[in-house]
């Protein structure tokens, strides 16, 4: 194995178990607390299941793939599918939190009514149930057919690049399921930021007014908050995205290997950044972290105080045997 891919593998798998440990620390702690009642982080538990599955699922995926697994055809297209699944799942849950702050701030009075948690949950499964055929297009027929033709002859080496074609990666994957979207939650944004700020504008007259602005600022903080998490996603993935499109329209392979890799572990790195962002930016998320933590310690010393307390008793039984 070269040094270089060496270094790739194991810079994935420390991503890879910080991915799945901060992801998991977000799911737990969200789902003992009261935010769970609230559609919003209904739809961050979502993303945060969908950067779990890119620890646990998608590093082992993309490292197999890399190092070159001898498989068939299909079998090597299918692996490159579901490495791209979860990505186009975070694509969607960041959409969803993005109308969802929208509505927050334009309909304020219905909101509770016609947003429920209920409505949340049903929104989660869709994202999932949608990204499977959008990730799973080249399985449909949108591939390499040379690559699929030499294949039938002889043993085939999987590799990424060899099964799914880059028109798919830069016209669908690339412009429709990810520029698209970005495009469209940067302009929800806008127009939330814009509504706050000429809310917080007006002079307070009155009491209700006064509690209408510092539910603004609160609004305003958690939307900079997911409008952070969003930014991050681009800065992530763009420069994979970028690469792809140089190769595909340059008709050539312009951009090194190494490159490629540096860009396809910083893509991998953004699924373990974000729960840092929740424990720095939400105050929700982290008072729902230090809950949490408070009820690992209470058990730990629970179970430490009746290892000991159960100590005591065998030796007391000892001693009183002895004696006898």
């Amino acid at each position: 194995m070269q040094a270089g891919m060496f270094f790739y593998i194991m810079l994935e798998v420390i991503i890879g178990v910080c991915c799945c440990l901060g992801n998991m620390l977000v799911i737990l702690a969200l789902r003992t607390s009261k935010c769970m009642k609230q559609p919003t982080f209904c739809l961050i538990v979502s993303l945060a299941v969908a950067d779990f599955m890119v620890g646990c699922v998608t590093i082992p995926m993309a490292v197999v793939v890399a190092v070159g697994l001898e498989t068939s055809f299909y079998g090597c297209l299918f692996l490159s599918c579901v490495v791209i699944l979860f990505t186009v799942v975070s694509v969607l849950c960041l959409v969803a939190i993005a109308v969802d702050r929208f509505l927050r701030v334009y309909i304020p009075l219905r909101y509770k009514r016609t947003v429920t948690q209920r409505h949340s949950w049903l929104v989660v499964a869709a994202c999932w149930i949608v990204a499977v055929p959008l990730s799973f297009t080249p399985m449909l027929g949108w591939h390499n057919p040379q690559t699929s033709s030499a294949a039938e002859n002889s043993s085939f080496v999987c590799k990424f690049i060899d099964v799914i074609p880059m028109s798919y990666l830069v016209y669908f994957n690339f412009f429709l399921c990810t520029l698209i979207p970005l495009f469209i939650m940067t302009a929800l944004y806008g127009c939330v930021f814009y509504t706050i700020r000429g809310n917080l504008r007006e002079k307070p007259g009155n009491g209700f007014l006064r509690q209408s602005q510092k539910h603004m600022q609160k609004e305003r903080d958690l939307a900079g908050s997911l409008a952070l998490v969003l930014a991050l996603f681009a800065l992530s993935w763009f420069p994979l995205h970028i690469m792809n499109c140089i190769d595909y329209f340059q008709g050539e392979t312009c951009v090194p290997l190494a490159g490629i890799y540096a860009g396809i572990i910083l893509s991998h790195g953004n699924s373990a950044v974000n729960p840092v962002v929740y424990a720095f930016r939400i105050q929700k998320i982290k008072t729902a972290y230090l809950e949490l933590w408070k009820q690992l310690t209470v058990c730990m010393k629970d179970k430490g105080s009746q290892t000991s307390q159960t100590t005591d008793n065998s030796s007391n039984t000892n001693s009183a045997s002895k004696n006898g």
